[in-house]
């Protein structure tokens, strides 16, 4: 018979014991435990979330004031959303496979504590406008450590509840975690009119031109956009290093070496999400190169930069890469997620650029605030979960593929609602139409995503289940650089909708995909 004892952590925080199956020991010991760390996680996701997207409002912002310069069609705006994207997707593919080789506990508190970078560099650099772009773009990179925390942060809590609670447990996690994105395109609006630092936040710029909500010459300090998230980041780093545990299937070895781990492939991870920032930003290559390079990179740094027990790990779970239905996932998986992800991170430019100006380039004085580009996330968000539900009584595969068809539909009526925007002397009154429509999107890929999240474990086994899911859920990241990067140039082009119509052919080909594998009668694959 086990004692309370069996179940307190070591000095290290490193459970003893752990039978989250024995009912006995969950009632007594485990549950307290578990919903402890899963209390402090879902915060620390949220902030994950918020500062990998953030750069969808400071980019808004940087814009408003002319960052740089008169030239309003400047790529760069969109390129640093992008660049995040690139990161947060990048780091992923380490952060799947760390917590078995460092512990959850001391994960979360490394990556936590890494995102203070890009939050104090990003209150400093904003400070100047002379600041360098490549500077912006380093910054950029170093915020996708918050999009590779939701890998590992997935990956330790699913271990610490029994299997009859996992869907909750992870389905919190991740919808907390997502609300991250739309938390900060809420919240940043209105801190970056407010000298909540005084003195210690630096120096206010005016508004050169009126914005939706904001007169002319308005003060406006945008480096809060990274400041408001030092305290919160400060105070979850140390709460998940006093109040978090590490499973005893993930203790491997002394503290100080398992958080060297932690830190080491969150720098492997960088290095190559550095290394495509450096293609496209720098180089300006194409996507269709950068992507591939990028993926190798983080693949291969993954696989052979890691420690041993990382690097027989991955070898072993590498298997997955064999199978047929593995990259079936993926695909559909980037349509869920990646758009998902995508939309949330160029939204907010949309609203500015294609409803913010009259025919001839004038500004627009009824305008739409950017702003209200927080409620796609927020719906997509709320509605995961209602993918996996309905996922249990209809099917995965059913619920994907009626998903998919409402998201052609919602694509393409609102690439027809944006084709004739720009030549309109009121573009404000075609903006409930496009927003309802882009809400629609954001909530079918919302359901997509938590039914195609339910067909992996469905479909693999258990041991490969999880690399499944690691791997897709990291690749569908890459959503959130593909989404503005094929935006960039049609908005600029004053044809929008062409990327509508082309993401609708691209659910066409994921919605026969997913009737031919899984959803049609005599599918070899029922889920």
């Amino acid at each position: 018979m086990s004692t309370p004892a069996d179940a307190a952590p070591a000095p290290s925080r490193g459970l003893v014991r752990w039978e989250v199956e024995d009912d006995a020991f969950w009632a007594s010991q485990g549950r307290g435990v578990a919903w402890r760390n899963l209390w402090v996680s879902m915060p620390a996701l949220l902030c994950g979330f918020a500062i990998w997207g953030f750069w969808s409002v400071i980019t808004v912002w940087m814009k408003n004031l002319h960052w740089f310069g008169p030239n309003l069609k400047d790529p760069r705006y969109y390129e640093l959303a992008a660049v995040a994207g690139l990161s947060g997707a990048t780091l992923r593919i380490p952060c799947s496979f760390l917590v078995a080789v460092a512990g959850g506990r001391n994960v979360v508190a490394v990556t936590t504590a890494l995102l203070l970078v890009p939050a104090v560099g990003v209150g400093l650099a904003l400070q100047d406008p002379a600041t360098p772009y490549g500077l912006l773009v380093a910054l950029a990179v170093a915020s996708g450590v918050g999009g590779g925390a939701f890998a590992s942060s997935m990956s330790n809590i699913s271990g610490f509840f029994p299997k009859r609670m996992q869907g909750l447990a992870l389905g919190l996690n991740a919808g907390v975690g997502n609300l991250g994105v739309s938390v900060m395109q809420f919240a940043l609006p209105l801190a970056v009119t407010a000298g909540v630092f005084g003195g210690l936040g630096g120096a206010s710029r005016a508004l050169p031109a009126a914005v939706p909500g904001h007169p002319a010459g308005e003060a406006v300090w945008i480096q809060n956009c990274g400041l408001v998230w030092v305290l919160p980041l400060a105070v979850l780093a140390v709460l998940a290093w006093t109040r978090m545990d590490v499973l005893p299937a993930h203790r491997a070895g002394t503290t100080s070496s398992c958080v060297g781990r932690a830190t080491w492939m969150n720098l492997v991870g960088l290095a190559a999400a550095g290394v495509g920032a450096w293609l496209y930003a720098g180089l300006h290559w194409t996507i269709g190169v950068v992507l591939p390079v990028t993926i190798a990179l983080g693949v291969a740094g993954t696989r052979w930069l890691g420690p041993a027990a990382l690097r027989a790990r991955v070898a072993e779970q590498y298997a997955i890469f064999r199978r047929k239905h593995t990259w079936v996932m993926t695909l559909l998986y980037i349509m869920t997620f990646g758009s998902f992800i995508g939309y949330s991170f160029v939204f907010g430019l949309l609203i500015k650029d294609v409803f913010g100006k009259l025919p001839g380039g004038a500004p627009n004085p009824a305008a739409p605030s950017p702003t209200l580009s927080f409620l796609g996330p927020l719906v997509g968000s709320l509605v995961r979960p209602v993918g996996g539900w309905l996922s249990d009584k209809f099917g995965g595969a059913r619920v994907t593929q009626w998903s998919t068809v409402v998201m052609v539909a919602a694509a393409v009526c609102a690439g027809l609602c944006l084709a004739d925007v720009h030549t309109m002397a009121h573009p404000e009154e075609r903006f409930p139409l496009a927003f309802a429509l882009f809400l629609l999107l954001f909530v079918t890929a919302g359901i997509g995503n938590g039914s195609t999240f339910r067909m992996i474990p469905m479909i693999f086994g258990a041991k490969e289940a999880g690399p499944v899911l690691a791997w897709t859920s990291a690749v569908a990241a890459y959503g959130a650089l593909l989404v503005p990067d094929v935006f960039r140039p049609q908005v600029a082009a004053g044809t929008p909708q062409n990327a509508l119509y082309g993401f609708a052919a691209f659910y066409v080909l994921c919605l026969v995909v997913n009737w031919w594998y899984y959803a049609r009668k005599g599918a070899a694959v029922r889920c």
